[in-house]
């Protein structure tokens, strides 16, 4: 795909605004609630970085999908949650502090994992004459600056103007969630053609990958014995995925727009999974843990 204005600044752009706004939702004390919750830190963290990868690259397989398609899945697994699941582990009665924090950790830890596991994607599935290596350290830069660098500067917000940090996180989440759809809408509208078969030939995968980790997530949290809004957010963290960070590494990135098509399917199917929790757990009177 040849670079214009979608992958050379709006997609970024819209990421960096994405990830300003959960910065304004952090504070240091974020980051010490690995010592706070380390059990339900440990199981969140190891859905989205262990069990996610695992079971996007098993799909991928058994299913036998198209090259560009598996790697698409790949870099969907490789991605953190985004601030659509701290949203939706809001209206579902959710531990938010911790559906946020989970966000911030894998969203830093991310920076490393993603080049890593998008390029055994690649070297997986891809033939050879097809190959394409994702530079690691260009890649690492690249999302440092789209990433955690807006997330810091929304911090440093936050610690210099809390009111109005406070003020504008719920309109920033709700924003955010807003861009993802209209982002989406934007890849499909490049691929409208081929949508349909895109559906047809990837919307089971993405969503087995959706529904799968999010019942992981869910059950291994009530193994370890969390409490119901622990579980519910790590089920969200878990299949909720930060879809607009894959669009980008597919098509600002690795520049094929192919690629990013599980990305925007599954930001679709996840609105639908994600409504399904807020109509089960949003309920009832239990508040939500702040």
């Amino acid at each position: 795909m040849e670079q214009n204005i979608l992958t050379t600044f709006m997609l970024p752009a819209s990421l960096f605004i994405i990830m300003l706004g959960l910065g304004l939702t952090l504070q240091a004390t974020d980051f010490k609630r690995i010592f706070t919750y380390p059990k339900a830190i440990f199981i969140g963290i190891t859905n989205q970085m262990i069990i996610l990868p695992i079971v996007g690259f098993t799909i991928a397989f058994l299913l036998n999908l198209e090259p560009e398609l598996a790697v698409g899945l790949m870099i969907l697994a490789a991605c953190p949650g985004g601030v659509t699941s701290n949203l939706f582990s809001h209206l579902s009665n959710g531990d938010t502090a911790l559906s946020v924090t989970l966000t911030a950790i894998s969203s830093t830890i991310s920076i490393i994992t993603i080049p890593l596991i998008v390029n055994f994607g690649l070297v997986q599935f891809m033939s050879e004459n097809q190959e394409i290596h994702l530079p690691v350290i260009k890649t690492i830069v690249q999302i440092m600056v789209i990433t955690v660098i807006p997330i810091g500067l929304g911090m440093l917000a936050r610690f210099k103007k809390p009111d109005f940090a406070f003020k504008m996180e719920k309109p920033v989440k709700v924003a955010s969630a807003i861009i993802l759809f209209v982002i989406v809408l934007g890849v499909i509208g490049v691929e409208r053609e081929r949508i349909p078969g895109y559906f047809e030939r990837v919307g089971i995968a993405v969503a087995l990958l959706n529904i799968f980790t999010m019942l992981v997530g869910f059950y291994t949290a009530k193994i370890g014995k969390l409490s119901l809004p622990q579980s519910i957010t790590i089920a969200l963290e878990s299949g909720l995925q930060n879809g607009t960070l894959g669009i980008v590494i597919a098509i600002s990135i690795l520049y094929n727009t192919e690629m990013s098509v599980p990305a925007a399917v599954y930001s679709l199917i996840m609105f639908a999974t994600g409504g399904f929790m807020v109509w089960r757990f949003g309920r009832g009177k239990e508040s939500t843990k702040i």
